[in-house]
């Protein structure tokens, strides 16, 4: 065995058909669309070389800018809600219920098994008003209060949005966090009991510093999948009201399959790609930051 690792021309025939496909699947098209991005049109018109006017077109589009806008609002309080809701999960499963954490991390977990659009829709459903009324107008009429249209207005519609993204995915990040926190050594968190260490001062200084590289892990993963956010924004209001709530991703399939601009969706494409980079970079080097002081 040792001299079939030990064999370059084996290692290289062994990784060739899997290299082969990578390459095919997500080297070249992402090549091809950074390719695009400095060109104009469709396959029906052609394409002309602009050079970077896309890129300064985007620069200049109100609507593009607005959905950078959204996206990174949606991103940022979607990764505070998951990774915090997740971290005070995890947090239960280990010290309070430990060993019968089973069936709660299960139920919490499961929707997010559950189909996005059919979770859009459900949240519809919750918030509808109307002949439809769903339970949410139900309990404000209750209460004295008269119904709420949260589908016509921004701020209904990103609170519905968020509200039903930290439902979804909370679990998994709950799951991912309470992996980290089963690796702290138990000798440690009795040490940290015997020297005085409990509820809060014991999270502060002890769980998350020893936990940490797994938070960050959950912040970055959370960053980039809230930024990419598209299929339950769409079912849900289509982006509405208008084009309000429309993330960078809706506005890029719209440019690129609706309108059929295939050159400045790609520039799009780029843009969003750009800016999960640059969220991923910030997180990185604010940790690295962290454990130099």
């Amino acid at each position: 065995m040792n001299r079939v690792y030990g064999d370059r021309k084996t290692i290289l025939i062994l990784l060739l058909p899997t290299l082969a496909i990578y390459v095919f699947l997500k080297v070249v098209p992402v090549a091809w669309s950074l390719g695009l991005s400095f060109f104009e049109g469709n396959t029906l018109r052609g394409f002309e070389f602009v050079g970077f006017d896309n890129f300064t077109t985007f620069l200049s589009d109100d609507a593009a800018l607005q959905s950078v806008r959204v996206s990174i609002m949606f991103a940022v309080l979607a990764t505070i809600g998951q990774v915090t809701l997740g971290y005070l999960l995890a947090l239960l499963y280990v010290f309070v219920l430990r060993k019968g954490s089973a069936f709660v991390r299960t139920a919490v977990f499961f929707p997010m098994v559950l189909p996005t659009v059919a979770v859009a829709l459900l949240f519809r459903s919750f918030v509808a008003v109307g002949d439809t009324q769903g339970p949410v107008n139900e309990i404000i009429n209750a209460a004295g209060g008269e119904s709420v249209e949260f589908m016509a207005s921004t701020w209904g519609t990103m609170g519905t949005a968020l509200a039903m993204t930290l439902w979804s995915s909370m679990g998994f990040y709950a799951v991912l966090l309470y992996t980290g926190l089963l690796d702290i050594p138990d000798e440690v968190i009795e040490s940290a009991r015997l020297d005085g260490a409990g509820g809060l001062r014991m999270v502060r200084h002890v769980i998350i510093p020893l936990s940490l590289p797994i938070l960050l892990s959950s912040i970055i993963f959370s960053l980039n999948a809230t930024l990419k956010v598209f299929d339950s924004l769409l079912a849900l209001n289509n982006g509405g009201p208008g084009t309000s709530t429309a993330p960078l991703t809706l506005y890029m399939y719209r440019t690129a399959f609706e309108y059929a601009e295939y050159g400045y969706g790609s520039t799009i494409a780029l843009v969003l790609t750009l800016l999960c980079l640059v969220f991923t970079l910030t997180v990185f080097r604010s940790s690295r930051r962290r454990v130099e002081d």
